[in-house]
């Protein structure tokens, strides 16, 4: 467990071309996060979505800033609305904004703007398969994920689902980004374990940051 250097400094860890993790880089400004978290919570509140093949997700999401991901029957997307109450998705809150561009900067990608990002809510047993994140027309720009509350095993692929996987325990401040040659590659979590967090009581709670639009 990394709570082993709960006194250390924050520190760069590669994980593979372009991408890195920044352990315990959002660690002081956990309040805050939790506090911008609970106001986008009591407006667009947090809901398991169903796929479109039917499948409800065990990961409890929400989302804040100019654009919200989504799914419907269709598939995969990004709108300016929130499906369940029909009002726009809740500002980005401006710490939420400072630690993205920090954390990017950290990273080697200066200037990423996000204008989307997807919050999610694990309670004991939820988990997130294997994926890409490729819903985003611009893939030049990185994405910023943000671990607050309790640990849980990263896994990080390749660009084929079949490709060797690292596993990775990301705990409570750490971030992960990662851009450029690694932009496509699988990634998931696995199942949470029980435990509890003074912050977040028995959840783990992660936000995704991206941009949903084309840049020029």
């Amino acid at each position: 467990m990394l709570d082993l250097f709960a006194d250390a400094e924050p520190w760069q860890e590669p994980l593979a071309p372009g991408a890195v993790i920044l352990r315990r880089f959002a660690l002081s400004r956990a309040a805050v996060l939790f506090d911008g978290i609970n106001a986008i919570e009591a407006v667009s509140p947090f809901r398991h979505m169903i796929t479109p093949g039917g499948y409800t997700m065990s990961v409890a999401m929400t989302n804040c800033g100019t654009l919200g991901w989504s799914t419907d029957e269709h598939g995969y997307l990004y709108s300016r609305y929130d499906p369940v109450t029909g009002k726009p998705w809740p500002p980005m809150p401006s710490v939420f904004e400072r630690l993205c561009h920090d954390a990017a900067a950290a990273a080697g990608y200066s200037g990423f703007h996000p204008d989307a990002c997807l919050i999610n809510r694990y309670a004991v047993g939820a988990k997130l398969s294997l994926h890409q994140d490729k819903d985003e027309p611009d893939l030049r720009a990185p994405i910023v994920s943000v671990s607050l509350g309790l640990p849980a095993i990263f896994q990080f692929g390749g660009a084929r689902r079949s490709d060797p996987l690292k596993r990775l325990m990301l705990e409570h401040g750490d971030v992960v980004v990662w851009g450029g040659e690694s932009r496509l590659f699988y990634h998931g979590i696995q199942p949470l374990k029980p435990g509890f967090h003074s912050q977040s009581g028995a959840f783990r709670f992660n936000l995704t940051f991206r941009q949903a639009t084309y840049s020029e």
